[in-house]
């Protein structure tokens, strides 16, 4: 902190947000912000000083990219005829009279504006346009980039109130696929890592070759995404036969060159191949279809979505534990997993899902003390969700009490 702040940060307290024991990265940039503060006339100065210098750069930079553009325009034009009069862009007056060849000498009396509006034979016209719009389109970039960063001098960054300076460093780490990563292709066929096997371990082909992945077929029928079967064979047809293909949408390649390119690459005419067990050698009864596609990680790692509770934030209003991993919530057990442990008859299971590892106050308080005493008692009471029903009945005027039973 010194080393930022200097002397002022002898009475401050540090609450640098710290990275995590055990991580491991490369820091890749490092970003020191900084809010404007009304500084002293010696830091007015130095900033003017800055302002007037990259004034300068700019104008030096435009002075040398209009030279240029002037340059290309006459090379351009150079011993073409007018086709109709070059008049002068602010005055209005004529300056040359149209059918007159352009020379050397002629357009060295002329600026670039002058010439940049000059018409010339259709053919060359529109590339003179082009031309002309390329420099318009590089001299605003020039302009934008030097605005900004004098706005940034006279501004300074957008920090949170009550923030001087910040330094972020961002930190860069590999992450290897693993179980419970998120990959897809490109037909929406996108799926979970559900297991990494050695290499070894990998069905084969006949020459030993292991494949990268094996996707389920059950992922086409009932999608219709035939795409990703058709890039698969294509796919290996090109890898053999050492060629790129293009295939935009509604503009596909039809399946007739895709079965020419197989047969060029002397692969099985039905896209199937023979393929072996890698951990018994044994063939598979059925032939497979391989081949070579896309296939892309995307943001979804299971090591960013990881989560488990045991006690944690409950609702206000329902008493049930909040959901997501950022308020440290619970699994929803909704309506349709009722259904399931009631077709199995798991009572007991359900019952305490539904009461004590959610909405029943007392009943959780009683289970925390018994686990804690060593005993295993449940003893639900009711839920607060069964409250909230009532209140909501009432409030549409409905008359509704709980009684106690009569012992």
């Amino acid at each position: 902190l010194r080393a930022i702040f200097g002397k002022r940060a002898e009475d401050v307290r540090d609450i640098s947000l710290r990275a995590s024991p055990g991580t491991q990265g490369t820091v890749v940039d490092v970003k020191v912000l900084s809010r404007k503060t009304r500084g002293s006339s010696g830091s007015r100065q130095e900033e003017e000083q800055t302002i007037n210098r990259l004034n300068r750069e700019r104008d030096s930079l435009l002075e040398r990219l209009h030279t240029q553009w002037e340059d290309a325009i006459r090379e351009f034009i150079d011993g073409e005829t007018l086709t109709a009069d070059l008049a002068h862009p602010e005055s209005g007056s004529i300056v040359l009279k149209g059918g007159t060849e352009l020379t050397d000498s002629q357009m060295k009396k002329l600026e670039g504006i002058q010439l940049a509006d000059a018409e010339i034979p259709l053919e060359k016209e529109g590339d003179l346009r082009r031309l002309n719009r390329q420099f318009h389109h590089r001299r605003e970039e020039i302009d934008q980039e030097y605005d900004k960063q004098i706005d940034y001098i006279k501004t300074g960054d957008n920090l949170p109130p009550g923030v001087i300076k910040m330094v972020k460093v961002y930190i860069a780490k590999t992450k290897k696929l693993s179980v419970g990563d998120k990959m897809a292709g490109r037909h929406g066929n996108k799926g979970v890592v559900s297991r990494v096997l050695p290499m070894e371990d990998m069905p084969h082909l006949e020459d030993g070759t292991p494949v990268d992945i094996v996707l389920n077929p059950l992922g086409v029928p009932s999608r219709m995404n035939v795409g990703q079967i058709l890039e698969t064979h294509l796919g290996w047809a090109c890898h053999v036969l050492g060629m790129h293909a293009a295939t935009p949408v509604f503009d596909g390649i039809p399946e007739a060159k895709i079965w020419d390119a197989m047969r060029q690459a002397d692969l099985p005419g039905t896209g199937k191949t023979k393929l072996y067990d890698g951990r018994t050698g044994d063939q598979f009864d059925q032939e497979v279809v391989v081949g070579m596609i896309y296939m892309l990680k995307l943001h979804h790692l299971v090591s960013d979505k990881i989560h488990a509770r045991a006690v944690g934030p409950y609702s206000l209003v329902t008493q049930q534990p909040l959901g997501g991993k950022a308020q440290y919530g619970g699994q929803r057990f909704g309506e349709m997993e009722v259904w399931a442990l009631e077709a199995y008859g798991a009572a007991y299971s359900l019952q305490e899902i539904l009461t004590v590892k959610s909405d029943d106050i007392a009943g959780r308080t009683r289970i925390y003390e018994s686990i804690v005493k060593g005993e295993n008692v449940l003893e639900a009471g009711r839920p607060e969700s069964f409250n909230v029903l009532m209140k909501e009945m009432q409030s549409l005027g409905l008359d509704i009490r709980v009684h106690k039973a009569e012992d």
